[in-house]
């Protein structure tokens, strides 16, 4: 039997329909956030493959690092850019669930499955206030959903508050960075295979400065993921 609020779900429709995120078109009944059609033509990156060596190549020997992946190609006015903004900026936290799932369904079944935890790239308390949201821990949410695997979100400390990342050059991203995470709490995580989520992965420069402080616990190991990646 339908329900009144679907009733009353498909009357609102009519006069302000749910537009896709992509595309602008408006949704159909099933769709959610993204048409089908912009769900076929997402620019996946890959679990496997070209997105893991590249990643990984590009940041071994900079840091300690297992494995690093990305679920979504980032490129400017593209779908994969109208996404992050709709996540980063515009509050649309189910949005970033769904991506989350997304990418947590490739995960569990590829060599992310042996991590033990989800660890969002904090936001400075600042920033965190005058968003209301971090949108790497909404991503983060997502994953777990599907891999069973604990969000842990006191672990990561932003301790700088750093200028945005946005128009700065290679050079000035990395010195934007440096010495603004620390650990807290780092006992609960010995022996720990940790996954670092961030939302998009342009020079690498974030998530390396947040898997910086991991350097000392040898025995703790560390993989990154990344919603998008400039490749």
């Amino acid at each position: 039997m339908v329900s009144f609020k679907e009733y009353f779900n498909d009357f609102l429709s009519l006069f302000y329909p749910q537009c896709c995120v992509g595309c602008g078109n408006a949704l159909v009944k099933g769709e959610e956030h993204l048409c089908l059609s912009c769900l076929l033509e997402l620019p996946r990156a890959g679990i496997s493959g070209l997105a893991w060596n590249y990643l990984e190549n590009r940041l071994h020997g900079r840091i300690r690092l297992e494995y690093a992946t990305a679920f979504l190609l980032f490129e400017k006015e593209s779908i994969s850019q109208q996404i992050l903004h709709e996540l980063k900026y515009r509050g649309n936290i189910d949005l970033g669930l769904k991506l989350g799932r997304m990418f947590g369904k490739e995960l569990v079944n590829s060599r992310f499955k042996s991590i033990d935890a989800l660890v969002p790239v904090p936001l400075h308390p600042k920033r965190l206030k005058s968003r209301g949201y971090n949108q790497s821990e909404i991503l983060c949410k997502g994953i777990s959903q599907i891999m069973g695997k604990p969000v842990i979100t006191n672990l990561l400390e932003r301790v700088v508050e750093n200028s945005t990342q946005t128009k700065k050059g290679a050079i000035e991203r990395w010195e934007n960075v440096k010495g603004i995470f620390q650990l807290k709490n780092f006992e609960q995580v010995r022996g720990l295979h940790l996954l670092l989520v961030d939302d998009v992965l342009t020079t690498g420069a974030t998530l390396e400065a947040s898997a910086m402080p991991f350097k000392y616990l040898s025995d703790v190991t560390i993989s990154i993921a990344a919603l998008a990646a400039v490749y």
